[in-house]
């Protein structure tokens, strides 16, 4: 079964905030089983205006990726993401 991925790029608005969002997100990513390919750290804007901040997240399916993402636990960690950064998030079906 191929994996699923999240895709994530942020522009963090509010650094503290931002902690309560990754410690809430945390009981979505326990609850999935996720695993964390790039989470932030050293890129390069090649193309486009980019992010500050890039996240690759791999699922064992993309049903599982929607289905974290859909979780109430994640849901509450999305809420304060929302107020505290900018972003986007595209689930991707991998090989």
């Amino acid at each position: 079964m191929p994996k699923g991925y999240w895709i994530a790029r942020v522009d963090v608005r509010d650094a503290e905030g931002y902690k309560d969002y990754v410690a809430a997100a945390k009981l979505a990513f326990d609850r999935f089983d996720v695993k964390f390919l790039a989470r932030g750290g050293a890129h390069e804007k090649a193309e486009g205006p980019g992010r500050d901040r890039n996240v690759i997240i791999e699922f064992p399916s993309l049903a599982a990726a929607h289905d974290c993402y859909h979780s109430p636990e994640y849901q509450r960690a999305a809420a304060i993401r929302q107020k505290v950064a900018d972003g986007e998030i595209v689930l991707v079906e991998g090989f």
